[in-house]
């Protein structure tokens, strides 16, 4: 995540967010080939509006933001699911968690390869549940040079982590702290001004 690569643990909540278009297009352009953007992908946990209003319509505002951008753009919220109890009596540390947005993702990752609907997928996480999905795209390509995956991740101060499958390693989209400041989104979605 670029909040804990690029800021520090008090820094405002909505540090750290990315639009993803611009982030997207990044990507494109840092290719050595010439690449058309087809497509962005966002998957992610939807907060629920009765155990969380606030963050429910945070979640929608920036979801509604990143699909103004473009059509292109398209995003994939699943519920989060919430510690029994929440938020009145949970064990301490419990936090709300995303589920099955990893098994979303690479089922889509690889049915996408399946039907020819990109050359290149690029994977953007550091979820090492996603490498059966990376794992499959080259044995779905059969020798050919498409469809191929690739993957993004954050270079920051003490973190420089991506998802690796030992010796055969995607090409990797490294994103540093410079890019960060070109991708950043510093919108606060829990302001309902913004509705």
């Amino acid at each position: 995540m670029p909040g804990s690569a690029f800021h520090s643990r008090w820094s405002p909540h909505f540090e750290g967010q990315i639009d993803p278009l611009k982030l997207a297009e990044h990507i494109a352009a840092d290719s050595p080939f010439d690449r058309e953007l087809a497509q962005v992908r966002v998957y992610r946990g939807l907060p629920d509006g009765s155990k969380d209003p606030k963050g429910c319509s945070a979640a929608r505002r920036q979801i509604a933001a990143w699909q103004a951008l473009d059509p292109r753009v398209l995003v994939f919220p699943r519920p989060l699911s919430y510690p029994h109890g929440w938020p009145d009596s949970h064990k301490p540390g419990e936090k709300p968690r995303e589920k099955g947005i990893d098994v979303s993702l690479a089922i889509d990752f690889a049915v996408l390869a399946v039907t020819r609907q990109y050359d290149v997928g690029v994977l953007m996480s550091t979820d090492t549940d996603l490498k059966p999905a990376l794992e499959a795209i080259p044995l779905l390509a059969a020798g050919r040079a498409f469809p191929r995956a690739e993957v993004a991740a954050w270079s920051g101060e003490g973190q420089r982590r991506r998802i690796s499958l030992g010796g055969n390693k995607p090409y990797c989209h490294w994103l540093d702290k410079t890019t960060y400041s070109v991708v950043c989104d510093h919108t606060d979605y829990s302001d309902s001004a913004l509705s």
